[in-house]
């Protein structure tokens, strides 16, 4: 799939992906920011910023006014924040997409952060992690990163601190967006439909007078770990969540494409290792996946599952089996075949879309400053060699870099570190 570059004098990147078959367009501005990028003073404040943005803007004043004209569109939007970057997006028809770049644009460089809807947005961000402790799905990914990176930023949750949140006021906002919402860390992605020259035209009007500089960079992050390390969080439930995994490496990494092909191998699906072994021989879980999740500077690999209380005795020990067994035996190249046409088949799936488009050579563009277009992602996938994902298990998968956290009925570290000896 062809794309364009356009870099503005500003330094802000304008990625184009036409695609003149389509019925929509997507207009998707991503910062390269996040909470790692937050002082301890600021964890929460780049996600409740994301809130604040369509809360006003110098041209459209009125709460809600932004949500109304995006309606009014017919358009699909949201904004997210991660670790590492934030984004805001409209997905219209396509003869819409000039207004929806307007309005995804106001909404990025002008916002005004009312001081009465900051007040009441903390209640809906209170509301919002009490939502999440709720998931222990969720959660237990959380405390996973927690329990490797502990109290840096990386291992800290992108909502926040309730007090933090509680305290945040306009000037928090403002010189938040003022460090970080700069020309050269901005990425603007335009995918579907689309006159390209038009819109690149429009687009360069709109965001020619962003700031410019050079923003504070996040604290780095360097991996230790010279033993186990377990993390219980005690909650009576019926079901016990887990994620149990190795650190790996970031997202630059070479082998990053036989690292996915490792955790598709484990729980890409089901007929993956992970999910015939807990779901259909054991009866153990409904839930089971494995991901390798790679940053700019740290990664891991890891699975998750929810496990019946009565086999989580069962069900730990044989997991930490199933990855250890790629150290040993090699990949059958009829399960790898399986894997990479699996892998292939979901990528392209997961790409129909010009919002999925758009995040897919944003992300690379952001974070990477380099794209590979989806034809060479699927090249790579086939390149993965069985040998390659077993000298790879044998780099990574050693006790002393073995972490498990676990929401359930328990307190006893001791009985889990025994299980997993």
């Amino acid at each position: 799939m062809k794309f364009n570059k356009t870099v503005l004098d500003n330094g802000l990147r304008i990625i184009t992906i036409p695609q003149p078959a389509a019925v929509a367009m997507t207009a998707l501005v991503l910062v390269e920011t996040g909470s790692k990028y937050e002082k301890r003073e600021e964890s929460g404040i780049a996600h409740f910023l994301e809130h604040m943005c369509f809360k006003g803007t110098r041209k459209r004043p009125v709460p809600n006014q932004v949500a109304h004209e995006l309606e009014g569109l017919g358009a699909e939007t949201n904004a997210f924040t991660s670790h590492e970057y934030t984004g805001y997006y409209a997905k219209v028809a396509y003869d819409k997409g000039e207004q929806a770049l307007e309005i995804v644009a106001d909404i990025y460089l002008n916002p005004t952060f009312p001081r009465e809807e900051i007040e009441k947005e903390k209640g809906v961000i209170i509301e919002e992690m009490k939502m999440y402790e709720d998931l222990p799905m969720r959660k237990a990914g959380e405390y996973f990163m927690q329990l490797l990176y502990g109290d840096i930023p990386a291992g800290r949750q992108i909502l926040g601190d309730e007090k933090v949140i509680m305290a945040a006021n306009q000037n928090s906002f403002k010189a938040f967006h003022q460090r970080f919402y700069l020309a050269s860390e901005t990425t603007l992605i335009l995918a579907g439909k689309m006159d390209e020259g038009k819109m690149i035209e429009l687009a360069s009007q709109m965001f020619s007078k962003m700031p410019v500089g050079k923003k504070t960079d996040k604290e780095p992050v360097k991996e230790s770990q010279n033993e186990m390390q377990i993390m219980l969080k005690h909650k009576e439930s019926d079901q016990a969540h887990l994620v149990m995994g190795y650190r790996a490496f970031d997202m630059f990494d070479e082998r990053r494409y036989t690292l996915m092909a490792l955790a598709h191998v484990l729980g890409g699906g089901m007929s993956s290792r992970l999910f015939n072994l807990l779901r259909e021989q054991m009866g153990a879980a409904y839930y089971v996946r494995c991901d390798a999740d790679l940053y700019t500077d740290h990664g891991y690999v890891a699975a998750s599952a929810g496990i019946q209380l009565k086999k989580i005795e069962e069900a730990i020990p044989a997991i930490k089996k199933e990855f250890l067994r790629l150290k040993d035996e090699p990949v059958s190249e009829k399960e790898l075949e399986k894997v990479k046409n699996h892998l292939e088949g979901t990528t392209l799936l997961g790409l129909e879309g010009s919002d999925a488009i758009a995040y897919f050579y944003g992300i690379q563009e952001l974070l990477k400053d380099a794209v590979i277009t989806t034809e060479e992602l699927i090249q790579r996938i086939k390149d993965v060699k069985s040998e390659g994902i077993r000298e790879l298990a044998n780099e990574l998968f050693s006790d002393d870099k073995l972490n498990l956290t676990m929401i359930g009925p328990f307190k006893d570290e001791k009985k889990f570190r025994t299980l997993l000896a």
